[in-house]
């Protein structure tokens, strides 16, 4: 009996579940850095019209600095979660190609798969660097050395 593909629905539904809730983590710190936007934006209306001081604007400043650093990378790391998973459910979908199959009066024909060709990797031969041969130099003799024993000897 012939089989035909199918696709492994769990894990693909698996794979959707789990894109759709980066892309609503995504979209609520986005909104969450809005409304931190917005809320300084009012803090610095304030400071404007002389309600609050320069020194409360600066902790503000601060606060709403980081806030928008940890937004940033959450969202980040969102981003990057949806595009794996988005991945992951493109290639599960296109190893789903049809294999063709055709009805003949014998019975089914085709379905046969065609050879996987590997590619071979060819070992790059390494290049062996030319050693220089090192010269080795004798050192002449010290002749202050040589007069001193010749003259050493001649005291004795």
């Amino acid at each position: 009996m012939v089989q035909t593909k199918k696709m492994n629905e769990s894990f693909f539904a698996h794979l959707l579940k789990e894109f759709n809730v980066a892309g609503e983590l995504i979209r609520a710190r986005q909104d969450e850095k809005q409304g931190l936007l917005d809320e300084f934006d009012a803090e610095s209306k304030r400071y404007f019209f002389g309600k609050i001081s320069e020194k409360t604007l600066a902790a503000s400043v601060r606060k709403t600095n980081g806030e928008l650093q940890r937004l940033d990378s959450e969202i980040r790391k969102a981003i990057t979660r949806a595009r794996s998973a988005s991945a992951r459910a493109a290639k599960l979908s296109a190893n789903q190609a049809p294999i063709k199959y055709s009805a003949t009066l014998s019975g089914v024909s085709g379905g046969g798969k065609k050879p996987v060709r590997r590619k071979v990797r060819r070992k790059k031969a390494v290049k062996k660097r030319p050693v220089k041969k090192k010269v080795v130099r004798k050192k002449p003799a010290k002749k202050k050395q040589a007069k001193r024993k010749a003259t050493r000897k001649k005291k004795r």
